[in-house]
């Protein structure tokens, strides 16, 4: 039977568009797929933490469907009181004042990498990135058809880019960005002291525009940091963008709802973006958001840190019966992320040796390709978000796999 409507034209799918699927979110579908058949699956995969929202958010959460509270748009950069808010967290956590026009309350914190590299970055713009790192800085970038310069950052740097491999790369080919994280993902490393401060006054003096993802901030272990956790990189210079987020520290990480700190030259830019692409962030979120602020928050959000400090301990004391190498330093954020090649055995790289865990122990932790195309076939990514319990057991059942290997 022919086609009544002739031959079709052949439609096209966008270049931009073909990006790797993001691993984490594949290893959570297998994870909830083995749940549905009943498996006991200890999932230490996703960087999501067990705690959930603080007990005040949650409140205000219903509250605000309820008490006639309005709930339809807010402004393109978010509640003014929640700015507001943020503003004095700034003030309290890192001395710094920030006003509330240079605040912009985002979808996540993916919502303000996207509208960052858009008003910071034209096509064809090379930004520089650590790896391993994020993979979605990379593929955002990508599908906004920037040129991604990876620096190749192992233990020798602490897993950190530095000033002179910026400056090796500039020199070639002028750099328009460089994303940085302290705390990072997948390893937890942060800068030493000075560092961050170092790399931000160099791309203020060499015209590259600096985004500083500090969504880890709150969490870091021992003497890595001050009280909040982390330098922000505005205390150096304000020229470039900082991204942050409620889904860490204060567990909020389905309520999508995350900020930036804008200079000054991309507020309008940012904001007509915003309106654009999303009108604005979830709006009963960033009500409930403003008790994220409260003594009672702090504390929720200060309990569950000493439980990922706890999980800590428990990885890092059973690293030699492990047998994992070149671990990172895991200075913060709540991550272990290490080499496996010693106990590699049969399988070929980190996804089929993390297929084969999850298959036979039921246990869930990601493989590093997700971070690092080039050395993560060797590596794998833990989340100690899921508590001490959950990762204490989870190891006597990674150390049963290995020695059936």
């Amino acid at each position: 039977m022919t086609n009544p409507l002739g031959s079709r034209p052949t439609l096209k799918v966008a270049t931009r568009a073909l990006v790797p699927p993001f691993e984490v979110m594949t290893v959570l579908r297998k994870v909830a797929e083995l749940r549905a058949t009943g498996a006991d699956v200890i999932s230490l995969c996703a960087g999501e933490p067990a705690s959930g929202a603080p007990s005040g958010v949650r409140r205000r959460g219903a509250e605000v469907l309820t008490d006639g509270t309005p709930l339809g748009y807010s402004s393109a950069l978010g509640l003014t009181e929640l700015r507001e808010e943020l503003s004095a967290h700034y003030r309290r956590s890192y001395d710094l004042d920030v006003p509330g026009h240079n605040i912009a309350i985002t979808t996540g914190s993916s919502g303000a990498f996207l509208l960052g590299f858009l008003a910071a970055y034209a096509a064809g713009d090379r930004v520089a990135l650590a790896r391993p790192g994020y993979p979605a800085y990379k593929n955002i970038l990508t599908a906004l058809d920037l040129d991604v310069v990876e620096l190749d950052c192992g233990p020798q740097e602490r897993f950190q880019p530095t000033v002179g491999q910026l400056a090796k790369v500039h020199a070639e080919t002028p750099l328009a960005g460089l994303v940085v994280a302290s705390p990072a993902n997948p390893t937890g490393t942060m800068f030493g002291p000075g560092q961050l401060a170092e790399i931000a006054a160099w791309c203020a003096r060499e015209g590259v525009r600096l985004v500083s993802d500090e969504i880890y901030h709150g969490i870091t272990f021992g003497s890595a940091a001050g009280e909040w956790g982390g330098d922000c990189a505005w205390t150096t210079d304000r020229s470039g963008l900082v991204v942050s987020s409620f889904s860490k520290f204060w567990g909020m990480t389905g309520w999508r709802l995350g900020w930036a700190l804008v200079p000054d030259d991309l507020v309008d830019a940012f904001e007509a973006l915003a309106g654009n692409l999303s009108l604005c962030a979830p709006v009963p979120a960033q009500h409930a958001a403003i008790e994220a602020f409260t003594d009672e928050s702090y504390a929720e959000g200060r309990a569950a840190m000493a439980d990922y400090a706890e999980a800590r301990t428990v990885v890092l004391s059973r690293l030699d019966e492990l047998g994992w190498v070149d671990v990172a330093p895991a200075d913060g954020a709540f991550y272990v992320y290490a080499r496996i090649t010693p106990v590699l055995g049969k399988y070929a790289d980190s996804r089929s040796w993390a297929d084969a865990l999850l298959a036979a122990e039921g246990v869930a932790v990601t493989p590093g390709i997700d971070f690092d195309h080039v050395h993560g076939g060797q590596t794998i990514r833990i989340s100690l978000a899921a508590g001490r319990d959950a990762v204490d057991q989870a190891l006597t059942r990674i150390l049963r796999f290995q020695r059936g290997l």
